[in-house]
């Protein structure tokens, strides 16, 4: 008699690719960024949407992406390189090849930001949505008590624009009862059909650590598909 095939392990149990996540560099500029052609994923979103709690959910690490109280402290472009294998991110490893990266952009939308700075923050932003070849896909952090204002509008039409595939995170969604929350999200589906099919939507909570596992298959999808001929910017 045949032995038993072993099930595959459940989702849950899975290793997570962004577990070894590690940071790279900040960047005030473009134009300091990495020049080459490692595929990246970004996350942008307004500021005090949850945009760093979901990062460091994602990576299951506490403290990848600095979280703060303050809207408006992330004033920089924060690179996280994903290494190769696990075995890349041990002392064994240390400078083994990366295979992508994770991008944190400044939040945007917060008043009490100078005027000047809020202006160098959209150029900055902006900038790096419109021409950054390695980018493979946004994902768009809202807080699901105020999805799609003007400004993450303004975000989906520069997305709609290049044909970026674009998710996004409804976060926060332990603040909402699950009638109200799935209500929400059956809204923001309907406003994503009539302006670009193709994008996607998932509620997700950091507090309650639900959604991770679904962005992360996404994430996975698009760093995996085939590089652009196109030269880094």
């Amino acid at each position: 008699m045949t032995s038993p095939v072993p099930s595959s392990p459940p989702a849950s149990q899975a290793p997570n690719p962004f577990a070894h996540a590690r940071f790279l560099l900040s960047a005030a500029k473009l134009t300091q960024l990495p020049q080459d052609h490692v595929a990246e994923v970004a996350f942008v979103g307004r500021s005090n949407a949850g945009k760093s709690s979901a990062l460091n959910l994602i990576c299951q690490q506490k403290q990848l992406a600095r979280v703060s109280k303050t809207p408006g402290r992330t004033q920089l472009i924060n690179l996280f390189d994903l290494p190769v294998t696990a075995a890349a991110a041990t002392e064994a490893a240390p400078q083994a090849s990366v295979r992508a990266r994770l991008v944190d952009l400044p939040g945007y939308g917060f008043a009490q930001v100078p005027l000047e700075i809020r202006r160098n923050w959209g150029l900055l932003v902006g900038g790096f949505v419109e021409q950054r070849i390695n980018l493979r896909g946004l994902v768009v952090v809202m807080d699901i008590r105020h999805p799609m204002t003007d400004l993450d509008l303004q975000m989906l039409g520069w997305c709609e624009a290049r044909g970026l595939p674009t998710h996004i995170l409804l976060t926060k969604a332990d603040k909402l009862g699950h009638g109200a929350g799935k209500n929400v999200l059956l809204k923001v589906q309907k406003e994503l059909r009539e302006l670009d099919p193709a994008m996607t939507v998932q509620t997700f909570s950091a507090h309650a650590q639900m959604g991770a596992e679904t962005v992360r298959a996404i994430l996975t999808a698009w760093l995996e598909a085939p590089a652009s001929g196109d030269q880094p910017v």
